[in-house]
């Protein structure tokens, strides 16, 4: 779409605002989602995948050369990972393709499925784990501590430094945030088993690898609980947490010439972006271009909404969401109206 390159009178004003902010929107969006560079991101996924692929076979082999369950189950565990690094890594590459004609926003919201999978993997991976780690309570076998050790502090240097790759930005990307906490707590993981290994060499208990186990396995599923939860809300178009909803509508409101706000809608387009659509009540007629570029800046700048349509109206008529017209739904408060 082609902005218009001066303002018809004949026009209307409402639609003039709101084609013009959307081309202002996608203009911007590019530069200011990714916490990484393309390159980057590529890069640490397939350095990640690379290594944590081998361990696994190594981790496997030797698991079975040591009589050791616990590091066949943690290889299943650490096979998991590869697979949510994979769908991770895949999910940066169809979130930067660009918009088309039946996917008007792009692919950008395979990454916040790419984050809830991951989530939802990482509990079945610790639900395998945990199954494998009772059954083992009730008759804990006798295992090569030495090699379990060494093979497990290997672990703690592959996770660990495959979490590394993906700490730059992980708070501000769910999908990357995904992906450390799978390198984070494998790395917890083995550096357990270290700890149960040396134990159990000096003492015998072996049961110490089950319960040691188990009181990780909490851990992490208090963790992921946490990344779930997130991913699950901006699966369902919830307001992204770092968007204060209120501070936005008084935003808009403190604006020159706005008397209103409704239909007021903020959602994450993607792990990193958020959109947002409101009508805006004008009765003084659309203020022109630079005013509406100031908003749409500011919104950027103050609120990290990088996607914002705007559409101007005059308050000559009444306007209601549709969202809200189902009888016995009152969504005013969630869309923010202001009169």
């Amino acid at each position: 779409m082609n902005k218009p390159s001066s303002h018809s009178p004949s026009r209307p004003h409402a639609d003039h605002d709101h084609d013009h902010d959307h081309d202002h929107g996608h203009d911007h969006s590019a530069h200011d989602h990714a916490p990484a560079a393309p390159a980057e991101a590529g890069a640490g996924f397939a350095l990640a995948i690379g290594l944590n692929s081998f361990f696994v076979v190594v981790e496997f082999v030797y698991g079975l050369l040591a009589h050791s369950t616990a590091l066949m189950a943690d290889a299943g565990h650490n096979l998991s990972d590869v697979l949510g690094l994979a769908l991770s890594w895949a999910a940066v590459a169809l979130a930067r393709r660009a918009p088309s004609q039946r996917y008007t926003y792009g692919l950008r919201n395979t990454s916040i499925w790419a984050a809830l999978l991951n989530a939802l993997l990482l509990l079945l991976a610790c639900g395998g784990i945990a199954w494998e780690a009772i059954q083992r309570l009730g008759a804990p076998p006798e295992v090569a501590s030495n090699t379990v050790m060494a093979v497990a502090g290997i672990g703690i240097l592959v996770n660990g430094f495959s979490a590394w790759l993906f700490q730059h930005g992980h708070a501000h990307d769910l999908n990357r945030r995904g992906a450390y906490l799978h390198m984070l707590y494998d790395a917890l993981v083995s550096l357990g088993v270290v700890l149960a290994g040396l134990v159990m060499k000096y003492t015998g208990w072996y049961w110490l690898d089950p319960v040691g186990s188990l009181v990780i396995l909490a851990v992490i599923v208090i963790g992921t609980w946490g990344l779930l939860r997130d991913a699950s809300r901006l699966a369902l178009n919830s307001v992204p947490a770092h968007v204060d909803p209120g501070a936005v509508q008084d935003f808009l409101l403190g604006q020159p010439g706005v008397s209103g706000v409704h239909d007021l809608h903020i959602w994450a387009l993607s792990t990193t972006e958020t959109a947002l659509t409101a009508h805006l009540v004008m009765p003084g007629g659309y203020p022109g271009d630079e005013p509406m570029d100031a908003i749409g800046a500011a919104l950027r700048q103050q609120f990290s909404i990088q996607h914002s349509v705007l559409q101007m109206e005059l308050g000559t008529t009444q306007h209601n969401c549709c969202l809200t017209e189902r009888p016995g739904l009152d969504l005013s408060h969630a869309h923010h109206h202001a009169h």
